[in-house]
């Protein structure tokens, strides 16, 4: 699958920034940035890697910058970022 440079989300409190960029390694390599790391990073790393499974991404680079979001923000912010990565609308038949 092709992608491009896409980006979702915010720096607000509550809220998470997703990056995904091409990458010709194989799987996802996936960067987080966040001040509660240790308690929820393993969680949040796997919410970010089963929503863009879901979504056939599997080979990019994403960095996500966390600001404390719950997982129903961070499914959120990485299928927008999926959608605009491959220009594949989840929401449209």
């Amino acid at each position: 699958m092709e992608l491009k440079n896409a980006f979702a989300g915010t720096l607000e409190s509550g809220d998470i920034m997703i990056q995904i960029v091409p990458s010709d390694a194989d799987g996802l390599d996936i960067r987080l940035e966040s001040s509660v790391a240790y308690q929820f990073g393993e969680q949040i790393k796997k919410v970010i890697k089963e929503t863009l499974e879901e979504r056939g991404v599997t080979r990019a680079l994403v960095t996500a910058t966390d600001k404390g979001a719950l997982d129903c923000t961070i499914r959120a912010r990485v299928t927008a970022a999926a959608v605009r990565a491959t220009g594949k609308d989840v929401w449209k038949d």
